[in-house]
């Protein structure tokens, strides 16, 4: 069984943020199924994965700062901490041979990435086709008008802004 299947619930209609998804879910269920073959394969599979997802992240990331995000908005700081556990497992399987965090986040990132997708992702894809974002030149068709504040938040309706409306 593999820990996340492929599926038209993570698609998002975004070319290239659905083809590094792809690329994350197969390289995710590769791990899965290496470590079950042996620790060397599974630590060696999840280092694949752990490189595959700094680009991933990074790319995104970039993409958000292009379009009016905040470097510091809670998408980004996600992505940090996950990236962060991802290669806190590693090291604890490099250096300590200690392989239980290893095979319990397997199925813990399967679910978190599912959500990830189909909120953060699915409203970041919305906001770069809104700004125009052509991801091979970086071009916005629609940039953030001066003087607007950069995105704090996720960018989409379900992240808390930065300010709580008035009641």
């Amino acid at each position: 069984m593999s820990a996340l299947a492929w599926s038209e619930e993570l698609v998002l209609q975004h070319p290239q943020m659905d083809a590094t998804h792809l690329k994350f879910v197969e390289l995710l269920n590769a791990a899965e199924t290496a470590l079950a073959e042996s620790e060397a394969a599974g630590l060696s599979a999840w280092d694949a994965l752990v490189a595959h997802t700094i680009g991933h992240f990074d790319q995104e990331d970039r993409w958000m700062l292009s379009t009016g995000f905040a470097e510091d908005n809670c998408h980004t700081r996600q992505h940090q901490q996950v990236l962060a556990i991802m290669q806190e497992v590693a090291r604890l399987a490099r250096d300590h041979q200690d392989f239980g965090p290893l095979q319990r986040i397997i199925p813990e990132l399967a679910a978190w990435f599912s959500m990830h997708a189909q909120s953060m992702d699915s409203s970041l894809a919305v906001h770069l086709e809104v700004a125009g974002f052509d991801p091979v030149t970086g071009a916005c068709r629609t940039p953030q008008p001066e003087g607007n504040a950069p995105i704090s938040g996720c960018g989409s309706d379900h992240c808390a802004p930065d300010h709580a409306p008035a009641a």
